[in-house]
């Protein structure tokens, strides 16, 4: 008998695998409890969400990628803010639509959502992979391969190359030694936004060039933050430029005529 794996998984699998080598090497989790409870309060949030509006039990693939995105990404003393952030992420699935598609990228939502109404109790992970380059080789490598598989390659790479033309460009621009501007990219916090925030299909515009325009100017947006000195300025930049993307697709769309084979039957 031939044993198939579900690819919904692969991706949980590998948002593992950063965080236990993550943790293991550099020790960059709060705390095994907060962590757990990000998870937890995600994939409940989804249970209970998903019989309400659509009266069945969903996947909770997606909802353990919230989760653990939260718990990795996250920084608090108190287990509030895990808890709650992993709420308001899957609850934006749900309540923030247009067209039958949420508009953010759940972990982006919640994790600006707290930042911006409770900074002086939460904050984001910003360590890097140490001195050592094989840890963030080995993650760069997995990733591209499911994101390859998953056809979601060219997202990632668009804003990688953007990234470093823009590093290059505040380099120019501040003076600040180009090693330091690009230093960012290396951090584990790139590794979920790269491989998990960009790309995610539910919140991506559909044709593949605008998915490359549109990563583009997000690397764009976060160079500006970041020339004014914004911290967290990619999770910001997403927040802002994802959504509105989807926003005038939807418009787009809207004034599309409809062809003859797209009218409904008589």
């Amino acid at each position: 008998m031939k044993i198939r794996f579900d690819n919904r998984y692969v991706a949980p699998l590998f948002i593992t695998c950063i965080l236990l080598v993550g943790h293991l090497f550099y020790g960059f989790l709060e705390s095994y409890e907060r962590t757990a409870l990000a998870i937890g309060a995600a994939i409940v949030t989804e249970i209970v969400l998903g019989r309400i509006f659509f009266g069945k039990w969903l996947n909770l693939a997606s909802a353990y990628i919230t989760g653990i995105s939260v718990g990795i990404l996250i920084r608090s003393p108190a287990f509030w803010p895990y808890a709650l952030c992993s709420v308001v992420s899957v609850m934006s699935k749900y309540v923030l639509r247009a067209k039958d598609r949420h508009l953010w990228n759940p972990s982006n939502f919640g994790i600006c959502a707290l930042l911006l109404l409770a900074p002086e109790t939460v904050a984001v992970l910003s360590v890097q992979w140490g001195n050592f380059i094989w840890p963030m080789l080995v993650i760069w490598i997995l990733g591209s391969i499911i994101i390859w598989r998953a056809k979601r390659f060219h997202i990632s790479f668009t804003y990688v190359v953007s990234f470093f033309l823009f590093a290059f460009m505040r380099s120019w621009i501040t003076g600040h030694p180009w090693r330091a501007e690009v230093a960012p990219i290396t951090g584990p916090m790139y590794q979920l936004f790269v491989f998990f925030m960009v790309t995610d299909p539910k919140t991506t515009v559909r044709s593949k060039t605008w998915q490359c325009v549109v990563v583009f100017f997000v690397a764009f947006v976060e160079m500006l933050l970041r020339l004014n000195q914004v911290i967290y300025a990619p999770l910001y930049a997403l927040f802002v430029v994802g959504p509105t993307a989807m926003l005038i697709e939807n418009w787009l769309e809207s004034r599309r005529p409809v062809t003859a084979q797209e009218s409904p039957a008589a």
